[in-house]
């Protein structure tokens, strides 16, 4: 660690920057000192009232979000009505001087530094159940995989998608036979493990992917060969069409059975609703609590973890 960044790390520990509205006035303010150029008067950051920090709204900073590849809105007021943003903007432009006064500032650097704490602030939120009695059980789980696809986008590459999709199908079949599944992290592999899917009950070999493709097909007409049944879980219907369509390439679409996500998990609510919205509600509980057993045993991510809205 640099000690440029090792200062910034001090002061937003001390400062509690890294909140959404202390990230909000980092962002801002160093854009401000970029083009004002140090040292800077923390006055030419006010609005003319005084009362609020030039500049710091949720346009601005999306902009500068935007900048590195992030989309989604960190903050709907970007931080401008937090009674701390004046204190936080006062402290963060003395750390700015001081910086320049012993040669440290280098503002692309510095700008990287707090987009990274974005992207960390982000991946720390977990993901959102709604179960809404306007809507049915199926959206709920589609808005869940949305917000899975956004922070995926986000990202830059980590398969959030994916991962949900893994422990969810895991603590659904964890519902229905409970102690008798092996559970695996999102990044072991089934060849390098020795497996012939991702989980196995009994005769039924259960792959769980996002990309089912020919591979996908061939794994599937080995556990066939080896008098296996096999089902494939994917993540939305166009993906389980293109399942479909390679295991018919291989005359298989007659003897193995394919799955969308959302229809997958409906199905356990309302098998286990006995026709109440109530027991509904207590069994995405139930599911939700086994799902985040299994991210917590076997991923490193806390964002992953799901909270039941209703």
């Amino acid at each position: 660690m640099s000690a440029l960044e090792r200062r910034l790390h001090s002061f937003a520990a001390a400062e509690q920057m890294l909140g959404k509205g202390g990230l909000c006035v980092a962002l801002v303010v160093t854009r401000h000192a970029r083009e004002k150029h140090l040292p800077l008067d923390a006055r030419e950051l006010l609005t003319d009232s005084g009362g609020q920090v030039l500049g710091l709204g949720k346009d601005a900073v999306q902009a500068i979000l935007r900048d590195h590849g992030i989309e989604r809105e960190l903050a709907r007021e970007g931080g401008r009505t937090s009674r701390g943003s004046l204190q936080r903007m006062q402290a963060y432009v003395a750390l700015l001087n001081e910086l320049h006064e012993h040669r440290l500032v280098d503002f692309t650097r510095t700008e990287d530094w707090w987009v990274e704490r974005v992207r960390e602030f982000f991946a720390g939120k977990p993901f959102t159940l709604r179960i809404d009695r306007a809507h049915s059980l199926r959206a709920a789980w589609l808005d869940l995989f949305a917000q899975a696809e956004k922070r995926q986008r986000d990202s830059g590459g980590v398969k959030y998608v994916g991962v949900v999709l893994q422990h969810l199908v895991g603590a659904r079949l964890e519902l229905e036979f409970p102690g008798v599944l092996e559970h695996f992290g999102s990044c072991a592999k089934d060849e390098g493990l020795g497996r012939s899917s991702d989980f196995v009950v009994g005769e039924l070999a259960i792959h769980v992917t996002t990309a089912p493709g020919e591979a996908l097909a061939r794994k599937c007409a080995s556990n066939l060969d080896a008098g296996l049944q096999a089902l494939v879980v994917t993540s939305n219907a166009e993906r389980a069409a293109v399942a479909r369509f390679h295991l018919g390439e291989l005359r298989l679409e007659q003897r193995v059975d394919v799955f969308d996500a959302e229809q997958f998990l409906t199905e356990a609510l309302l098998l286990r609703s006995r026709g109440s919205r109530e027991h509904a509600l207590a069994a995405a509980q139930e599911l939700v609590e086994l799902y985040n057993q299994l991210v917590g045993e076997h991923e490193t991510d806390p964002g992953l973890r799901i909270e039941l809205a209703r």
